[in-house]
């Protein structure tokens, strides 16, 4: 069966995640993936936690199925390598600041005249335009300057940021969707275009309605901890043998929380009548719920709560979201041998096409690994050249 993306050609030059992560979701659909890296490889494979053969998990998880190769774009003859593998490349991926010598070798500009039909994604923190776009930025960057961070945490306490990097993935998720986009606008014009995705731009797009009840109502979220600011019950609450999260929204649902609850007079109560003012009196409300739960288990409330179709679910540690039936059953987490490694479980496609699904054709390749496969019989290097990079240190 044929990938969805079969027979197009990616030239990874990014580092870190976005980047990475961006091209790896690429290869899952069947995209042949070039991860371009310096002679040794890139700094993202000195990133912990390593297994223990020493090899950065990081760099395990977010350049599989990729082919492997090495590039010194430093190097003399670089631009005209570059150059050369552009023309065989349907994408470009790369995250250099925009005012570096890599991203300056990159520009989108001089590639696409290479190679018009070219789609490049270039992932920064702040953007390509704006006061801002020289800046170097990580996750926690676009987490704080959105706001997220302020919102984030239980009333009075310093701003927090998310466990996971959201920010960093997120915009690989952007810039594979907007390589989509320009690949399909490429099939309606024959030509390619530059795709821009940014981390804080990620990050403010996950801001809800934030800035519109802001601007035009004047009114900004507080810190809630677990609570919904439109809502509840919505909240953590304490079980027998762990925490669950149980989210009430709208009055049908409320009805049949009640009901569920054994609480039904409640549905006269003028504290609750509506989302907004359950919310509001979240302080009320609350113990009531705390109560109902703390005499059962995490299993009996979530039986409970989805009977009565009302959203719930256990506060999972990692174990045991690593072990949940639900992740097993929809290859969310998937063991791979890596080879001297062994094997180490890594997150699987959240996208699950029914014609064209993604596979695990390679795992992440070693610096260089495949040099001689694309410098020998994608640009036709013979040996002796490919030798002669290799002792200058292009290669």
């Amino acid at each position: 069966m044929d990938a969805v993306l079969d027979g197009i050609r990616v030239l990874d030059f990014s580092r870190f995640k976005a980047g990475p992560y961006c091209a790896q979701l690429l290869g899952d659909m069947g995209a042949e993936v070039i991860r371009v890296e310096r002679p040794g490889g890139a700094e993202d494979r000195e990133l912990g936690p390593f297994t223990p053969t020493g090899e950065s998990l990081y760099t395990l998880f977010t350049c599989r199925n990729k082919l492997g190769i090495t590039l010194n774009l430093k190097s003399p003859r670089a631009p005209e390598l570059v150059h050369r593998l552009t023309a065989h490349a349907d994408v470009v991926v790369e995250n250099f600041p925009p005012a570096s010598a890599e991203a300056r070798l990159l520009d989108y500009a001089t590639l696409s005249q290479v190679n018009p039909r070219l789609v490049q994604v270039s992932v920064t923190g702040f953007g390509h335009t704006g006061p801002y776009s020289q800046r170097p930025a990580f996750d926690t960057i676009g987490q704080a300057m959105s706001g997220a961070m302020a919102v984030t945490g239980f009333p009075g306490s310093a701003p927090l940021k998310a466990g996971v990097n959201y920010v960093d993935f997120g915009t690989g998720v952007y810039g594979a969707l907007g390589a989509m986009y320009a690949l399909y606008n490429r099939e309606r014009t024959g030509k390619g275009q530059h795709v821009d995705v940014a981390l804080l731009d990620t990050a403010l797009s996950f801001m809800e309605s934030m800035f519109a009840e802001y601007a035009a109502v004047g009114e900004l979220r507080p810190q809630l901890g677990n609570r919904n600011f439109f809502t509840g019950p919505f909240d953590c609450f304490q079980a027998q043998d762990g925490h669950v999260v149980i989210c009430v929204v709208g009055q049908r649902m409320w009805r049949r929380f009640l009901k569920a609850i054994g609480q039904e007079e409640l549905a006269q109560d003028p504290r609750f009548r509506d989302d907004i003012a359950r919310s509001r009196h979240a302080d009320q409300l609350n113990p009531i719920v705390a109560s109902w739960v703390a005499q059962r288990t995490a299993t009996a409330v979530v039986e409970a709560m989805s009977g009565a179709g009302v959203p719930c679910g256990p506060v999972y540690s990692v174990p045991q979201a690593y072990d949940d039936p639900q992740v097993q059953a929809r290859q969310m987490v998937m063991r791979l041998d890596h080879g001297p490694s062994g094997m180490v479980p890594l997150i699987g496609n959240p996208i699950k096409l029914s014609s064209t699904p993604m596979a695990v054709e390679r795992t992440a390749p070693r610096a260089g690994e495949h040099n001689q496969q694309v410098y020998g019989e994608l640009l036709k290097l013979s040996p002796e050249e490919l030798a002669q990079l290799q002792a200058e240190g292009t290669v």
